[in-house]
């Protein structure tokens, strides 16, 4: 039984966010939203009269560099539970640690789906909460022809794969498949958009993240495809790269998302606020940060109902949590350590702001492993 260390001051727990990765704009948005809930968290009283403590160190912009940062706040810092990383293989070189440390890490990222780790709370929508959803939009384009573009790392792979089975399912078809390194030189993208010209694609399904994002929609841009109406489609594509574009670049543009920050219901419109008023207007709030600012809370109410502050004891008690988060009332599925969410599809309108143009009435059960997805059903809570 391992007891999650408290201290005189309070509570430690830490923050996983790079500011010099290749989505450091998305993970800043998250560390905010994180030190916002934590305050929130204290000022009702803490866990228990014990308030969040929270830590943080540097960490640079390799996967490796988040398992450093993970291992110092564990050895070094007595914490035991951590909020954060973003990308897919920053999560994979930090869980290791936090299995072989007893450590719980809460990950307010979507993701490629097909994993399971006692130590991992994923707070993220998972394949059925956003690709299926996705696909289900493209193809309702007669014919729909997809072409793939994408990062060359694991999340890209695999939620490629995930959603040709899907396209190619629904009788669409996948055109073509390129994946970029990082940062990748101006004639490859160049090669790609020479391809997606040739091919004619009606959708761009994009894995490409942080700031290559913006250099896709660039490129793009220059096309005859874009021209002729094909559309970039994504599931990574946020609030915080269309503050770094024109909507010139960005109208029409289509996402899956459990949250936009166009949402005006009065949990959302509070998220807003609290956000701006405490780290300012121009921080950009995505879906990850909604997951982050939630993710603190799910684990405070759990905390405060555990008979003990022991990692047995909060995740007992994280089965059935419950919050009315921003973008509706969440929970966790206490068997797959995944969130109920509320799938929705934005598209960028004029104003360069999403618009929900498609939405679940009822938060659908996490599936990572896509056993029971359905184009013509999702499993909700009718509650």
């Amino acid at each position: 039984m391992l007891r999650l260390n408290t201290h005189r001051e309070g509570w430690p727990v830490g923050l996983l966010f790079s500011g010099q990765s290749q989505t450091a704009a998305v993970e800043h948005a998250q560390a905010c939203a994180t030190l916002l809930a934590i305050d929130e968290v204290n000022a009702a009283g803490g866990i228990n009269g014990v308030p969040l403590v929270p830590r943080q160190v540097d960490i640079g912009p390799q996967p490796d560099d988040y398992r450093l940062a993970a291992e110092k706040l564990c050895d070094e810092q007595d914490v035991r539970v951590l909020f954060g990383t973003h990308m897919s293989n920053s999560r994979k070189a930090v869980l290791p640690l936090m299995e072989s440390r007893q450590a719980l890490l809460f990950y307010p990222t979507l993701y490629e789906g097909f994993e399971f780790s006692q130590n991992c709370i994923y707070t993220g929508a998972a394949p059925n909460q956003n690709s299926v959803q996705l696909a289900r939009h493209m193809l309702r384009e007669p014919g729909s022809r997809v072409f793939f573009i994408g990062n060359n790392y694991v999340f890209a792979h695999e939620s490629n794969r995930i959603m040709r089975d899907l396209i190619e399912q629904g009788e669409g078809s996948v055109v073509g498949e390129d994946y970029l390194p990082f940062h990748a030189p101006d004639a490859d993208l160049a090669d790609v958009m020479a391809r997606v010209d040739h091919l004619r694609p009606d959708f761009i399904y994009s894995t490409v993240v942080g700031s290559d994002t913006i250099r896709l929609h660039e490129a793009f841009a220059r096309t005859r495809a874009r021209t002729e109406g094909a559309l970039i489609t994504s599931l990574a594509t946020n609030e915080a790269d269309l503050s770094q574009m024109s909507a010139d670049l960005s109208e029409g543009f289509l996402a899956a998302a459990p949250w936009f920050a166009t949402l005006k219901n009065p949990e959302s419109l509070a998220f807003l606020q609290g956000m701006r008023a405490r780290f300012g207007p121009q921080v950009p709030v995505t879906s990850g940060a909604e997951a982050a600012y939630f993710q603190v809370h799910l684990f405070a109410v759990a905390a405060r109902e555990a008979a003990e502050a022991t990692l047995e004891a909060v995740l007992d008690r994280l089965g059935t949590a419950c919050f009315d988060a921003p973008e509706g009332r969440v929970k966790l599925d206490a068997v797959t350590h995944h969130t109920w969410l509320w799938p929705r599809i934005g598209r960028v309108n004029s104003d360069n702001g999403f618009e929900v143009i498609e939405e679940e009435k009822n938060p659908v059960k996490p599936e990572p492993y896509m056993v029971q997805h359905s184009f013509g059903d999702v499993m909700t809570d009718n509650a």
